[in-house]
């Protein structure tokens, strides 16, 4: 199945549908569906890369309004469609804890959760059935979603075939790495500066 879905998105990424689709994953991604948009950026951008900049464009604005349902989700909806969502990815645990996470940290907390290879959905769920600020909420997503669209989006541009594997082995290291160095600029910037 697994190679299915791979020739699948080979052949979609050299096609002129291939924005489209990558948009409709996007969205979908960040409110039910289980599978990341990487699936499609990255045999995109290693087929045209001089749109690298232009999918993650896509990927990020997608996503972002996918994240809008997510929330919606939650808000309205968690008893009839959030909880089985968040139940299928096994979940449904975390919502309290992150829930803490946002009342403690806010937006720092869906900007640090919305880059790491956790579901977006249980972010734009979470968010939703904890009420969060929809503006504080909105800016957090654009923020975090660009990071990890732009990161992927330029590891390709700039390393090409041969970061694919990499990328697509230890996209949880990247993040992470990318994530430390970002929040030990913001703290050095504070206390050192």
């Amino acid at each position: 199945m697994l190679r299915g879905i791979y020739d699948w998105t080979m052949r979609m990424a050299a096609s002129a549908r291939a924005p489209w689709a990558l948009a409709g994953v996007s969205f979908a991604e960040s409110s039910f569906f289980p599978i990341p948009p990487d699936i499609m950026l990255i045999p995109m951008v290693l087929s045209q890369p001089r749109k690298a900049w232009w999918y993650a464009t896509i990927a990020t604005v997608a996503s972002v309004i996918g994240g809008l349902l997510g929330y919606a989700i939650g808000y309205y909806l968690y008893d009839a469609i959030g909880e089985p969502i968040l139940k299928f990815y096994g979940r449904e645990h975390a919502l309290d804890a992150f829930q803490t996470f946002v009342q403690e940290y806010g937006v720092t907390a869906v900007i640090v959760k919305g880059m790491t290879p956790i579901p977006y959905k249980v972010v734009t769920i979470a968010a939703g059935v904890g009420k969060m600020d929809i503006l504080a909420f909105v800016g957090a997503s654009i923020v975090a979603r660009a990071m990890r669209f732009y990161l992927v989006a330029s590891l390709l541009y700039f390393f090409g075939e041969p970061i694919r594997s990499f990328i697509e082995g230890r996209l949880a290291l990247v993040t992470t790495a990318f994530l430390v160095l970002l929040i030990g600029g913001f703290v050095a910037v504070r206390y050192i500066f």
